[in-house]
């Protein structure tokens, strides 16, 4: 992907790989900072097939092969190097701003088609304020949409708000080209990645997040810790300008 390319390109990768931790939820990476993506829930049979090829042994690998893996066709090994690549994005926190994503999407959705690619935590409330909101899910629960869904409906909405499990799974710039070029996109979620780099690619704003304690960090991941239950870290937002 072009996209993951370019971020990949404009990291700096003198710095040890200190620790990697993968929970059923979660997964961080430590080299320079702490970087979290979110763990791919995938409920297969693994006995022939091993979703991490090298795990035991991952932390001989450097920063820079370790951030290649967010190219793997395993998500597993992708969510380990999109958080490699997390840790290693120098965030200027001048340009950020402590906002929820969900807040920034009501207050841009309110009386708009929004689209929203991933079921998040605030969508009873943003359903309250959108004209109209389709949650597009690869699973769908009640009131959601199903993926395939996405072409036809992405191109209509005035706002869209994209996970940055995108990133992982290889959809996200097949997201952003269903976009309408006047449309309000926000990527978010605790995988996206804070780099001004996305604005390249017609993204409005990253709502990501921020470890500001690792050690507390890898405590909640190892403990099997959802999104919500994680403490140390801080949610930010950066607007392009």
């Amino acid at each position: 992907m072009k996209i993951l390319d370019e971020l990949i390109s404009k990291l700096n990768y003198e710095t040890p790989v200190c620790d990697i931790r993968q929970g059923p939820f979660q997964t961080a990476v430590v080299t320079r900072n702490c970087g979290l993506a979110s763990t791919p829930h995938d409920p297969g049979p693994h006995h022939d097939n091993f979703p991490i090829a090298e795990a035991g042994v991952l932390l001989k690998k450097d920063a820079k092969n370790l951030a290649l893996l967010a190219r793997s066709s395993s998500y597993h090994e992708a969510a380990i190097g999109i958080a490699t690549i997390n840790s290693l994005i120098e965030i200027n926190e001048e340009d950020c701003v402590e906002l929820n994503a969900g807040n920034l999407l009501v207050e841009r959705g309110g009386g708009k088609r929004v689209a929203l690619i991933g079921h998040f935590p605030f969508v009873s409330n943003l359903r309250k304020a959108a004209k109209e909101l389709w949650v597009i899910e690869k699973n769908p629960g009640e009131g959601d949409v199903a993926e395939p869904e996405a072409d036809k409906l992405v191109p209509q909405a005035d706002v869209v708000g994209i996970t940055g499990m995108a990133f992982t799974n290889g959809t996200v710039e097949h997201l952003l080209e269903l976009c309408n070029p006047r449309a309000f996109v926000v990527i978010l979620g605790g995988t996206s990645p804070l780099s001004p780099v996305l604005f390249n690619y017609g993204i409005s704003a990253i709502s990501g997040t921020r470890v500001i304690d690792s050690e507390m960090v890898l405590k909640y991941v190892s403990q099997g810790a959802t999104f919500r239950q994680m403490k140390g870290v801080r949610l930010l937002t950066i607007l392009k300008k």
